[in-house]
């Protein structure tokens, strides 16, 4: 959902830890978001691209085009009424409260979305890098329910297991992948603990509430809206004294190099011209 025109080309992590405020991004009186780039973390945000979080109630953006990515929303559970979407793999569906829609865009495809009538959409839209072997792939969709998402239960916690493994329960799969997405509720003094695996990244984004994190290699208190990537992602532990609400992906970085500009990421700038002139040609579907 991110706008901007930006080329930037990926590197190899060097530190341990980075954390970051985002951007704040306003369109309108009806679109309110904080974004979150991989620049901003070092190379640790890999192999996430692009994090918005954002508050949304009237129609924003009109239909678009990704490409070399997938772009993922993730639908909060206090989220009132439903959020339309429309692409050009054929779905046409309205998103629930606590729901994720997966949008693999590879080669290109066509996007809309948009609040249905009277409803705060509340939800994180997420560019997920593809590996270069798949950036070319056939365009592909998955809707995830609220209702059939895993719940886990920690020490005055719960989380909901959106995506991939967490303490042996097994969630939705991701293509091409391995990621795991964690939505996290920490009631006052409760903990909830997460364990991957050393060669793993770590990224943490706290919707609400101050609390704490501790990983293998050290710890921090958490503020709302500053997130966290860090590498090593063994033993993460999350406490909060009053409550928080806190999202946290895992997965393995794909450490290649991407240029991102807008909705779009591929491996150069000639590869980024080839899927616009694309778009404008008409050659990536059409949702009309």
């Amino acid at each position: 959902m991110t706008t901007q025109l930006i080329d930037k080309l990926a590197g190899v992590p060097c530190e341990n830890h980075a954390q970051s405020d985002g951007r704040k991004i306003t369109i309108g009186d009806g679109f309110a978001a904080q974004s979150y780039q991989y620049a901003d973390f070092d190379g640790l945000m890999d192999p996430l691209i692009m994090v918005d979080h954002f508050v949304v109630t009237k129609p924003t953006f009109g239909t678009h085009a990704h490409a070399g990515m997938s772009a993922v929303t993730v639908m909060f559970e206090d989220s009132e009424g439903a959020f339309h979407n429309r692409d050009s793999v054929g779905n046409d569906l309205d998103l629930a409260p606590g729901d994720l829609y997966w949008f693999k865009a590879a080669r290109g495809a066509i996007h809309k979305e948009a609040p249905c009538p009277g409803a705060r959409t509340h939800a994180l839209q997420v560019f997920v890098n593809l590996p270069a072997d798949h950036r070319h792939d056939a365009p592909s969709a998955f809707h995830l329910k609220a209702q059939d998402i895993p719940k886990l239960a920690g020490d005055r916690s719960t989380a909901r297991l959106i995506l991939g493994q967490s303490q042996g329960i097994t969630g939705q799969a991701t293509p091409d992948l391995s990621l795991t997405l964690l939505d996290i509720s920490l009631q006052s003094g409760g903990t909830f603990t997460d364990h991957g695996t050393p060669d793993e990244h770590a990224w943490i984004l706290p919707i609400k509430g101050t609390s704490n994190v501790a990983w293998n290699a050290g710890a921090t208190e958490l503020q709302p809206g500053k997130a966290i990537a860090f590498a090593g992602a063994t033993d993460i532990s999350l406490s909060s004294e009053r409550g928080a609400h806190v999202v946290l992906f895992r997965g393995h970085p794909l450490r290649q190099a991407f240029v991102q500009r807008g909705p779009y990421a591929m491996g150069n700038a000639a590869e980024l011209d080839a899927v616009e002139a694309a778009y404008r040609d008409g050659r990536l579907g059409s949702i009309d």
